[in-house]
C-alpha cells in the first residue's frame, strides 16, 4: 500500500490588537470629602435647565428721627421753626402723635404729624453753615432764559427746604451797590424771601443775634449796609 503522506501543521500568527480610538485614558483624582460632598450636592439639587435666581437684600429703613421740644427743625414751605409741644389726638379709633411748631418770622404754628415727618430736617451744622458762607462768595450764575421760568425755579429751590440751594438763590439774585436800581420786584421779593430763610437758619445755628448774623451775610455777598438801612 501507498504511504500516506503527513500534513503539515499550518500555525497562524496573531495579529496585534488595534487600539480604539474610543477609548480614552482617565485619570482618577482623590477628592477629599469635602469637595465630593459640594459635587454630589450641586449635581442632585439643580438640573442643567434651571437657573438659580439672585434675591437682592433690601435695604433696612432707616428710623424716624426724634426731635424734642425747643428743637429747632426746617420746614421747607415755611423756613425755620420751633417744637413748642409733642400732643396726642384720637381721630375716632386711631392715636395720632404730632409736632407742634412755631414759625416765628410768620407767625403761624404747624401741626405736624409724626409719621409724615418726612417733611422735616433737622437746622445745618456750623460746618455746613461755613459752606454757605463760601457760596455766597462766589460769583452769580446769570442765565438768559425768560424771567417767569427762572422765578419758578428760584421759587422751587427756596421751597425745596435745602440750605445750599437756598443760598444759591441768594447769590444769584444777589445785586450790589452799582446796578440795585435794576432789580425788578419780583426778583426783590423772591431775593428778600430766600434771604430772610438764609438769615433765619443762620441764627438758629450760629446763637448770634440778627444784626451780627445780616453783617456776616453781607461781607460775604458783597453788599453795601449802609445802602441797605436807607432802604
Amino acid at each position: 500500500m501507498p504511504k500516506l503522506k503527513k500534513k503539515k501543521k499550518v500555525t497562524l500568527k496573531k495579529l496585534p490588537k488595534k487600539k480604539s480610538k474610543n477609548k480614552i485614558k482617565i485619570k482618577s483624582k482623590i477628592l477629599p470629602k469635602n469637595n465630593k460632598e459640594n459635587l454630589l450636592k450641586k449635581n442632585t439639587n439643580f438640573s442643567t435647565e434651571e437657573k438659580v435666581e439672585i434675591k437682592k437684600i433690601k435695604k433696612q429703613p432707616t428710623a424716624k428721627k426724634e426731635y424734642n421740644i425747643k428743637d429747632f427743625v426746617v420746614y421747607p414751605k415755611h423756613g425755620v421753626g420751633k417744637i413748642i409741644a409733642i400732643e396726642k389726638a384720637s381721630i375716632g379709633q386711631i392715636e395720632i402723635q404730632f409736632y407742634k411748631i412755631f414759625i416765628e418770622k410768620e407767625k403761624l404754628t404747624l401741626t405736624v404729624p409724626i409719621n409724615q415727618q418726612s417733611n422735616l430736617r433737622s437746622i445745618s451744622s456750623i460746618n455746613q453753615i461755613n459752606k454757605c458762607i463760601s457760596l455766597l462768595k462766589t460769583k452769580p450764575k446769570i442765565k438768559r432764559t425768560m424771567w417767569s421760568r427762572r422765578a419758578q425755579e428760584y421759587d422751587q429751590k427756596i421751597n425745596s427746604g435745602k440750605i445750599y440751594e437756598l443760598a444759591e438763590v441768594v447769590k444769584d439774585l444777589n445785586k450790589n451797590k452799582d446796578i440795585i436800581a435794576d432789580q425788578s420786584y419780583s426778583e426783590r421779593q423772591l431775593f428778600e424771601k430766600a434771604y430772610e430763610r438764609l438769615k433765619s437758619e443762620f441764627e438758629a445755628v450760629l446763637k448770634i443775634s440778627p444784626e451780627e448774623v445780616q453783617k456776616k451775610m453781607d461781607k460775604a455777598l458783597g453788599r453795601d449796609i449802609n445802602l441797605l438801612e436807607a432802604e
